[in-house]
């Protein structure tokens, strides 16, 4: 474990959040790596049907977990890590993926760039191209950019990662209006809504060859249900979300 960084962590008050749903072959590893540079790490077992429970048992002693037996979705699973975070005391959140995707290496970047920016959001932005990247990710991501500047007004590289650090105390009575895969797209939305300033720094990302590849990103339904959600935030952003922004802006100056 790296001192400097842990001992900045606990005094940021900074927690790791991993959400995992049957990715038992690469959770121990990805779990490894973030112990070697954090010992506040929640995860949240968002009900797995494969080994996953016995990894945790394994981890018990060195993470803390939040488990239910029927898989709710992504979007509830953070909820579920946001909730137990802010009762353990943390102000803010990094958010990793279970499939080996994320690096733990670039864990400080995202802890330096809070410490820099205190009341900001810290998005991880990936390269759109590279090795083993899905063709259909570098596609919806630029959908998914397009309609975040149109609801936003906020341009970012990358609003579909799931590499983030999330000011808790920015995100109170925040609840999302989805519970799966999507939410993470209306969280950034809203977040916006609200002024947060959003700062988007690179990080890298390890996509695995196909046959080593565990997705639960189905393209058709899911892509359907980003459509949709876009569609419900683009009305919500002309009645509400530019009017309210508008709004904090007066108040603020």
């Amino acid at each position: 474990m790296t001192p400097t960084l842990e001992s900045t962590m606990r005094e940021l008050g900074v927690c790791v959040v991993i959400p995992t749903y049957n990715n038992g072959q690469l959770l121990a590893d990805v779990l490894d790596a973030v112990l070697r540079y954090a010992s506040q790490v929640v995860v949240v077992n968002d009900g797995s049907t494969d080994h996953t429970g016995e990894i945790l048992e394994r981890y018990k002693a060195r993470v803390a977990t939040v488990s239910y037996p029927q898989n709710r979705g992504k979007g509830y699973a953070l909820s579920r890590g946001f909730g137990r975070a802010a009762a353990l005391g943390y102000a803010y959140v990094i958010t990793m993926d279970s499939d080996g995707q994320h690096l733990a290496d670039d864990l400080p970047l995202l802890v330096e760039a809070a410490k820099a920016h205190p009341k900001a959001m810290i998005v991880g932005s990936r390269a759109l191209r590279q090795e083993n990247m899905p063709i259909g990710n570098t596609f919806a991501n630029k959908f998914s950019n397009f309609w975040f500047t149109v609801q936003t007004g906020v341009r970012l590289p990358d609003t579909q990662t799931g590499f983030r650090l999330y000011p808790l105390a920015k995100m109170r009575g925040m609840r999302a209006l989805t519970s799966r895969y999507e939410a993470e797209l209306e969280l950034l939305v809203r977040l916006a809504w609200r002024n947060v300033t959003l700062i988007p720094i690179p990080i890298r990302v390890r996509y695995p060859p196909a046959g080593e590849r565990v997705s639960h990103f189905r393209p058709i339904t899911d892509f359907l249900r980003i459509s949709a959600l876009n569609t419900i935030l683009f009305f919500l952003a002309i009645i509400y979300g530019y009017p309210s922004k508008l709004i904090r802006s007066i108040i603020k100056n």
